[in-house]
């Protein structure tokens, strides 16, 4: 029998248990904490939103919140930044003069930033929120009476507002819009070619309708896309048009798929060269931009139009098929990405990619796009019944909002400011990007006082 004295055995069972308690509760006051300044964006009693520095948007769970939007905060904590982040301390920043200047980050529109900020100053709140909106263009006579309530941003056109123009009466609509506008409006269209021509289906426009980007790419590869995409511009350019939404870098091979006719009809790879080339070949028009879309890759899934989407695919899927003609297009200087309304599962189980942070974090941090990032038209059935989604979308960080119903959209937007469920600050931030990207574009200058 071997003996251990009493002294002993206390001393091995105390080793064990004080052993086995640090395997189970480690010592979360050894890890190294971690700070964040950050603005908040929204708050409840028990939640708060906040955006940091780099554009990326993270709600935190606190038990007792008091912080509002608009407030600095230097936040320090342990773990991830998610639900269940170890939280240390949140010290608010007290606000001087120089804290109430706008924020901006590293973008693409730099070099306009200090002009767009000296616009902003003149600017009323009215003023910056109309510039979050791109309209579709309604039907109604008086446009100057809505341009003038809502301070629109800019319209988005469709086929019935071209049908049977020459291209005079177009330019006078194009021209006439701009002179009515304090701040010179976006005009926006989808000729992606092929399904979806707004404009060249008017032949007292264009003798020929602009053909999809996979008949350009079987008769004449991508010289005949690069080609065709320098035509594009500067006919859009003639007529008053400065945004095609397009293209679709969407990636899909089967031709069963909603968006196939829409897109290259090819894999990852070749399709990130489209990406690129059409991108590239737009920078020959500066005044003409164009949008990748839609992000972050529609695949094989349905028709957001007619109603919910749910992507199922894994995070690995859509990194490998999905993400290449997105990056592609950033890296060669995308202005603009538009997001879809499908709810993709491995970013986001609970919201569309639209309005879900997750999915905006994911481009912002993953792909290091700073450009403007774009909702599609919220009128879509995917949406359309989502309460207060103006405001959601604002939330989940985007620049722009497509909307039909634009007097809900500022109302709303206007309304959620007033009440202190979104500070002015992210107003701001949001309308000094927007006007930096017509400073690039060249559409402000002819509105300077």
């Amino acid at each position: 029998m071997i003996y251990i004295n009493k002294k002993r055995y206390i001393l091995i069972i105390s080793i064990f248990i004080i052993a086995f308690t640090l395997f189970l509760f480690p010592n979360k006051e050894k890890q190294t904490p971690n700070f964040l300044n950050a603005t908040v964006i929204n708050s409840n009693s028990k939640t708060l939103t906040i955006r940091d520095n780099n554009n990326l948007i993270y709600t935190l769970n606190l038990k007792n919140n008091t912080f509002l939007p608009g407030d600095n905060l230097v936040i320090e904590y342990t773990g991830l930044l998610d639900e269940n982040v170890n939280l240390l301390n949140i010290t608010p920043v007290s606000q001087d003069e120089e804290d109430t200047a706008i924020r901006t980050t590293d973008s693409i529109f730099d070099k306009f930033k200090d002009l767009a900020n000296k616009k902003l100053q003149e600017m009323t709140l009215e003023e910056k929120i109309g510039q979050i909106l791109l309209v579709k263009y309604p039907d109604d006579t008086n446009i100057k009476q809505i341009i003038n309530d809502y301070k629109i941003g800019g319209f988005i056109f469709f086929e019935k507002d071209f049908k049977d123009k020459t291209t005079e009466e177009v330019q006078n609509m194009m021209n006439s819009l701009q002179k009515m506008s304090k701040i010179s409006l976006l005009t926006a269209v989808d000729e992606e070619g092929g399904d979806v021509i707004r404009i060249s289906s008017n032949k007292k426009l264009i003798e020929t309708e602009f053909l999809s980007p996979r008949q350009l790419y079987l008769q004449g590869g991508f010289d005949l896309i690069r080609e065709d995409t320098k035509r594009k511009s500067a006919f859009l350019e003639k007529l008053g048009i400065n945004v095609n939404l397009a293209p679709s870098v969407d990636v899909s091979t089967n031709s069963t798929d909603y968006i196939y006719n829409r897109t290259l009809g090819e894999n990852a790879s070749l399709t990130s060269t489209y990406a690129k080339t059409v991108i590239e070949a737009s920078k020959t028009n500066n005044s003409v931009s164009y949008v990748l879309k839609h992000f972050p890759g529609y695949s094989n899934n349905e028709d957001s139009h007619k109603g919910k989407v749910v992507d199922t695919r894994t995070l690995d899927e859509i990194r490998e098929n999905d993400l290449p003609p997105f990056e592609a297009g950033i890296k060669s200087n995308a202005e603009a990405i538009l997001v879809n309304h499908n709810i993709v599962q491995s970013l986001d189980q609970n919201n569309p990619a639209s309005l879900s942070a997750n999915v905006h974090n994911f481009l912002v941090a993953d792909l290091a796009f700073t450009g403007i990032t774009m909702t599609d038209d919220l009128s879509m059935n995917a949406v359309s019944s989502i309460e207060n989604v103006a405001v959601k979308a604002l939330l989940a960080g985007n620049d722009i909002i497509i909307t039909t119903d634009y007097e809900q959209s500022f109302n709303d937007i206007t309304k959620a400011v007033d009440d202190g469920i979104i500070s002015e600050k992210l107003i701001n931030e949001i309308a000094h990007k927007i006007i930096s990207w017509k400073y690039y574009k060249g559409l402000m200058y002819d509105k300077q006082k």
